[in-house]
């Protein structure tokens, strides 16, 4: 996906995720919901996440310079790192321990009973929430139209896939909320609003595991997709001036470039210009079938003969 997608994406999520934050924590300040608190903290986290994720994306923008002659491309994987650490250390940890501190201190004071406030800034959230989700969805597919599962895993942009993956969760968080509250107000019991904020605060946690997870992976030097390497070998495989081929390298250096290395045996009773006619061939193939493939190396082990 294009950097400008992702960037679209990601200020519809901070707007949704600001309107919502303003909403749960007036519903909390009624209602005094441990639940609801720790949704407003939830939204609050992921609105200063998509100010980092749009700081990641701009960053990445920055073209090569002498210290990172393969430009800032990573400077996304590390923000969305960042985000995730945000999520478990603020989202997941405070909703613990708003959750835990009810649980152990309940507050008996608190109207409980003024479960409209509750359910409505749910249901406003739901909107806004889902409308972020939606808008995130569409940009993804515009890139990856088939498969969505697996093109979500498989997908390098790490910006869209966090906003994706945080706006799931939310909606995932807000059922969990619901449900606290409603216990709540049935049951006439503060402990189940408190049981739905460690919930949530573990629902944050796994979230923040798996994006990090994800991130880790592409900030080491995550390789090509299985597909992608295969199309590699297949545009070699097409020359008979090639012995054989081997160590196909590559790493994503961002969302949109990846560098590939692949060690090639010519004929032995070729001629340099020959070798360097079916090297720019192989490399103009390989941008042709994928423009992502920014940075290509092929090392010949062969030896060719001279001009003269």
């Amino acid at each position: 996906m294009s950097a400008g997608g992702s960037t679209f994406s990601i200020i519809s999520s901070i707007v949704a995720n600001l309107a919502i934050a303003i909403l749960k924590f007036v519903a909390a300040t009624f209602t005094g919901s441990a639940a609801m608190l720790s949704e407003g903290i939830h939204s609050v986290i992921d609105t200063v996440n998509g100010l980092l994720l749009l700081l990641g994306v701009k960053r990445s923008k920055k073209g090569a310079d002498k210290m990172h002659p393969f430009g800032h491309g990573k400077e996304i994987y590390f923000w969305s790192f960042v985000v995730a650490i945000f999520i478990f250390a603020l989202g997941g940890g405070m909703a613990i321990y708003e959750g835990v501190k009810h649980i152990i201190h309940p507050i008996k004071e608190a109207d409980h009973s003024n479960v409209l406030w509750s359910v409505g800034v749910i249901i406003g959230a739901f909107v806004f929430e889902g409308a972020s989700l939606w808008i995130a969805f569409k940009q993804f597919r515009k890139s990856y139209p088939t498969g969505f599962a697996s093109a979500l895993i498989e997908s390098k942009d790490a910006a869209t896939f966090a906003v994706i993956i945080e706006n799931v969760a939310a909606l995932a968080g807000l059922l969990i909320a619901l449900v606290g509250v409603g216990l709540t107000y049935f049951l006439d019991n503060p402990i189940y609003d408190a049981y739905a904020s460690v919930a949530i605060g573990l629902l944050l946690a796994y979230v923040a595991y798996f994006m990090a997870k994800e991130t880790q992976n592409l900030l080491v030097g995550e390789t090509a997709s299985v597909s992608d390497l295969q199309m590699i070998r297949d545009i070699l495989s097409d020359y008979k001036e090639i012995d054989f081929f081997g160590n196909l390298r590559s790493m994503h250096l961002g969302p949109d470039e990846v560098m590939i290395g692949v060690e090639v045996n010519f004929k032995d009773d070729l001629r340099v210009k020959d070798v360097e006619t079916i090297v720019a061939e192989i490399k103009s193939r390989i941008r042709k079938k994928d423009e992502k493939f920014t940075h290509i190396y092929v090392e010949s082990n062969a030896i060719v003969k001279s001009e003269y």
